[in-house]
């Protein structure tokens, strides 16, 4: 079986960030697999031509547009409870919104990257929408993933490299947060059906969320911007029955071979965690 196979009818899901780029692409997998889709975006607008392309496909599941910015807890808490008035429960959510370094390096209080010279309210504002924003957004939804006595949290984050590489704070800062916040959670929901995991494309991805500097390391080290659909493959497995009971785990879009059986890409794209349990005495 390949992931291409995987059907989500009658799930219900809710993708933040889902108006370009890789939540873009997740969204609109989980909609030509059958499940029902929320795109949620701080820019509503933008969402129409996402959701234009897959709505009333044969095959498809529904697919409707939503305003949220996640900075924002009652924005989550309205898009948690519209998706469940909308469609009669949620299963999964898709943790993608954020900003990155694109952000703070057009920032006009930026003089460098590098942290002290840094635009420090653009700063605060990358740490607030990353990490406190997908907090916002599972703490609305974990009590509806709970009822449904199945369900998942996918938190999109990025390689270890990235996270410690230079002049690449906060958002390496925000990513190492999202992380722990992946192991914790998982932990804090075990037993009730719903799982949580990492998910990342496994380099920079060609989108304008890439700021110009990482474009240039890509073009210094010689490594293509990888596309958004990279990401879709283990999405989709993550998304299904197939993943139950894997959860405080993290996935590598670019490892994840697409044309394999399942099991043989499961072997590849699973990365250890960035953070480790201490050894206990």
């Amino acid at each position: 079986m390949l992931a291409s196979d995987i059907r989500l009818d009658g799930r219900v899901t809710i993708v933040t960030g889902a108006a370009a780029g890789l939540g873009r692409a997740m969204a609109q997998a989980m909609v030509r697999a059958g499940a029902d889709v929320v795109f949620a975006d701080i820019n509503a607008g933008a969402t129409g031509g996402a959701v234009a392309e897959v709505a009333f496909r044969e095959g498809c599941g529904k697919a409707i547009g939503m305003p949220c910015d996640i900075t924002r807890k009652e924005d989550c808490e309205r898009t948690v409870a519209e998706t469940l008035r909308l469609f009669g429960g949620l299963h999964i959510l898709v943790n993608n919104a954020g900003k990155g370094p694109a952000h703070l390096e057009a920032a006009p209080g930026t003089k460098s990257l590098r942290f002290w010279e840094a635009d420090p309210e653009v700063w605060r504002l990358i740490i607030e929408t990353n990490v406190v924003g997908t907090y916002f957004m599972s703490r609305a939804a974990a009590p509806a993933l709970m009822a449904s006595g199945w369900g998942r949290i996918v938190n999109v984050t990025t390689s270890l490299s990235t996270m410690q590489r230079r002049e690449n704070s906060p958002y390496g800062v925000s990513k190492t947060a999202i992380e722990a916040e992946t192991l914790i959670w998982a932990q804090d929901l075990a037993g009730t059906g719903v799982t949580v995991n990492s998910l990342i494309p496994g380099g920079a991805v060609n989108t304008d969320f890439v700021s110009d500097l990482g474009k240039q390391q890509a073009r210094e080290t010689g490594r293509a911007l990888l596309e958004p659909e990279v990401i879709v493959a283990p999405m989709l497995w993550l998304a299904s029955t197939l993943s139950d009971g894997v959860t405080g785990k993290r996935y590598v879009g670019k490892d994840w071979d697409p044309q394999a059986p399942i099991e043989e890409a499961l072997r590849t794209a699973l990365e250890p965690p960035v953070l480790r349990a201490p050894d206990r005495a």
